[in-house]
């Protein structure tokens, strides 16, 4: 039983390895982008390599291991290194972080969304380890990846990375794509994936969390209403995951469509075949 185990699972690593190349990002080295590096390994089995103590997503192409290295916003720009852990140790990956400026995006939201009061920021401070824990965690598993499909219609209305200041106060920058579009909007999987999170947070409203393996995640926040989903349960890329919606800090009906890499926050457009507009 288990060797016939066994032989389901490599099959399956075999033909992940192929299909997964249909969805392929584009390489930015900067903050908030990719950083896509060769990996001299020969085996089926996906190599592990780290970046920040992080496990890394791997893919391969052509025959050759990849891996995609999120940047997070935060990053220090200049020379850094990603490690390829081998038998005879970890071995260094280097690239070099370039600078890249961040337009200044300014809203008015509802004050009780900009200074907190106490009984919402104890909500908000129950709700964040919720959320991370989705965004961030790292499930050993390859996936089929098809071609990415673009999560709804629409304008787009907030860039990733904006440096955000609401009501005149700076906040955290802006770690996701706005796609402006009517309530009611379809919401679509952008990937085939397992839903890890999904409920109505402060500051996100009604928002699910896709963990698509590898510490690949998105997350689509502001919906009206939710599929007919739950925590667990398996999706197709294209699949409907909910409606477009202003839930929770938004200044209109829009999705905010967030893309993580081994826990950084990395811009949605790197992953389409042609940037947003």
């Amino acid at each position: 039983m288990r060797l016939v185990r066994l032989i389901i699972v490599f099959g399956w690593l075999l033909a992940s390895s192929v299909v997964q190349a249909q969805t392929w990002p584009r390489e930015e080295r900067v903050p908030g982008g990719i950083a896509i590096i060769k990996i001299p390994q020969q085996s089926e089995a996906p190599p592990q390599v780290v970046f920040n103590k992080k496990r890394v997503y791997t893919a391969k192409k052509d025959g050759q291991w990849f891996a995609w290295v999120g940047i997070p916003l935060n990053q220090k720009l200049g020379k850094t290194q990603a490690y390829w852990r081998t038998r005879d140790g970890d071995l260094p990956l280097p690239f070099t972080v370039k600078n890249k400026d961040y337009a200044i995006q300014e809203l008015k939201v509802a004050p009780k969304h900009v200074n907190l009061s106490a009984e919402d920021l104890a909500r908000v401070r129950r709700e964040t380890p919720e959320l991370r824990g989705a965004m961030n965690n790292f499930r050993p598993v390859v996936l089929p990846l098809p071609s990415i499909v673009l999560p709804t219609e629409g304008r787009q209305s907030g860039s990733f990375g904006l440096r955000r200041v609401f009501n005149g106060e700076s906040r955290n920058p802006h770690t996701g794509l706005d796609i402006a579009a009517p309530q009611g909007t379809p919401i679509k999987a952008a990937l085939p994936g397992r839903v890890v999170a999904q409920n109505h947070y402060f500051f996100n409203g009604k928002t699910l969390v896709l963990d698509h393996g590898q510490g690949l995640t998105s997350l689509y926040c502001h919906m009206s209403r939710f599929a007919d989903l739950k925590v667990g349960d398996e999706v197709k890329a294209g699949q409907l995951i909910g409606e477009v919606g202003t839930t929770g800090r938004s200044t209109g009906p829009h999705l905010h469509w967030t893309m993580s890499l081994n826990t950084a926050r990395v811009n949605p457009s790197l992953f389409l075949q042609k940037a947003a507009n």
